[in-house]
């Protein structure tokens, strides 16, 4: 028997008496290890000096790394319907592990370019297929609670940072003795750290069985408003006005978050100069990780109840409003509401990653959410330029043209506001997928007969 069997998705069919809640944590396995992308800033520094790089030289590495990733989950989404969740993990440990490793080499070597391949590339690889391994399955086991199943899991790639970040800073500490500023062997044993954890969670993953319900569950007779009993496949789903409505909410909600949550320490010191020192400044930054973190399991486990049309309502409106206060807030002097909006921005950003999988589902059905999720997330890949792009520039704008650093954000603030208007209208416009574009029940019946446990 080939020893790789075991990664074949009909081997991991689960038992009736298996225990669903063991597949969050196999989730989180994964997306604990992902979630180091958050951190990687830490190694800026180190390696500027390691390799005489300039910072905008080592940005690209985050930026390849995120465009990869939205990159790979949309070309690799049906491969890992079609393989199941244990191979898809078992790929992304190799893939992110062995990212790291090349990375290390480009270290020593003084290689820029080996660092862009295996961190921004590679490594972008395996966080893509990392990324959407799990979430069709955690929604076919939770068909009861598909927002809060998909926010446990989305909730480790928000707080993965607490953990690599002080832990990168730790090892090149003990490694500094070894090599310049100890940044190839912390990238070495990183790589296998996470490459060992990731394979955990793939150890542990399950598919339920054809027939498999929670118990006490009734599935809804008839669909409700924005929730569909139907399957759209992945190829006919990219089709659908539905699903650039929900690109677009997706990319202009994050585009509103990721460049703020790049610039949150240097935000926060230049708006209060004297004020915010610089490890109360990366103090924010940590608070700021922490709502990330919460807002996916928060908001996600919310949209159950409220639904996700009305979830990306308050995540839009409520976000402008804090958007738009937060140059008073400046102004002002006032620390305490400038952080207080933040926060609750920052749950939203995590938040509207968490509860995207669970309105795929509603508006697509679960046949091929997967997948569609994976094309989805060249939003992300966009939103990674966009936000950055529009901080950073704006600012510098502003300061050529005269404004004081500690006003130069509020141009921003207001278009991002702007921003997130608009994606209120996208959200505004959903509306349930046109008949012509679901699996007839003559196909479903088919279909379902070759991959069944789909059928939820």
């Amino acid at each position: 028997m080939n020893a790789l069997s075991v990664l074949d998705r009909g081997r991991i069919i689960a038992r009736p008496d298996y225990n669903r809640w063991l597949v969050p944590p196999a989730a989180l396995a994964i997306h604990l290890c992902i979630g180091q992308a958050y951190a990687f800033s830490v190694f800026n520094l180190p390696l500027s000096k390691v390799g005489g790089w300039k910072l905008t030289e080592l940005g690209w590495i985050f930026t390849l790394a995120i465009v990869f990733l939205g990159l790979a989950a949309a070309f690799a989404g049906r491969w890992v319907e079609d393989q199941g969740p244990r191979k898809a993990m078992f790929t992304a440990a190799c893939f992110f592990g062995g990212g790291f490793l090349l990375s290390a080499l480009g270290t020593s070597l003084h290689n820029i370019w080996l660092i862009y391949l295996g961190y921004g590339v590679i490594g972008g690889i395996g966080l893509g297929i990392g990324y959407i391994s799990p979430v069709s399955t955690l929604i076919k086991w939770f068909p009861d609670r598909p927002g809060m199943a998909t926010g446990l899991a989305i909730m480790g790639f928000g707080g993965g940072a607490l953990i690599a970040s002080p832990l990168s800073v730790f090892l090149m500490s003990r490694y500094a003795s070894i090599a310049p500023e100890g940044v190839a062997p912390t990238f070495v044993t990183l790589g296998v750290v996470y490459f060992c954890f990731m394979l955990a969670g793939a150890i542990m993953v399950r598919l339920p069985a054809p027939d498999w319900r929670p118990q006490g569950f009734v599935a809804p007779a008839s669909p409700q408003k924005l929730i569909t009993l139907r399957h759209v496949h992945v190829d006919q789903a990219v089709r659908t006005p539905q699903f650039y409505l929900l690109w677009w909410v997706l990319c202009l909600n994050v585009t509103a978050g990721i460049g703020v949550l790049g610039q949150a320490s240097a935000m926060s010191q230049e708006v209060f100069p004297g004020r915010v020192s610089v490890v109360a400044a990366a103090g924010f930054v940590g608070l700021l990780s922490l709502f990330n973190m919460g807002g996916r399991f928060f908001w996600a486990s919310a949209s159950d109840y409220l639904g996700r049309k009305n979830t990306y309502t308050v995540f839009f409106l409520l976000g402008a409003i804090l958007y738009a206060i937060v140059p008073s807030a400046g102004r002002a002097g006032s620390i305490a509401l400038f952080v207080a909006c933040y926060c609750v921005i920052l749950s939203m950003y995590g938040g509207g990653f968490s509860t995207i999988p669970a309105y795929l589902r509603d508006i697509f059905g679960t046949m091929h959410v997967g997948a569609i999720h994976g094309r989805l997330l060249t939003a992300w890949s966009a939103a990674g330029v966009f936000g950055p792009v529009i901080v950073n520039y704006m600012r510098q704008y502003q300061i050529a043209h005269g404004v004081a650093a500690s006003a130069a954000y509020n141009t921003t603030m207001y278009v991002m506001a702007s921003l997130l208007l608009v994606g209120f209208l996208c959200n505004l416009l959903m509306t349930p997928v046109h008949e012509r574009h679901y699996y007839s029940i003559e196909e479903e019946i088919a279909v379902g007969a070759e991959a069944p446990e789909v059928a939820v």
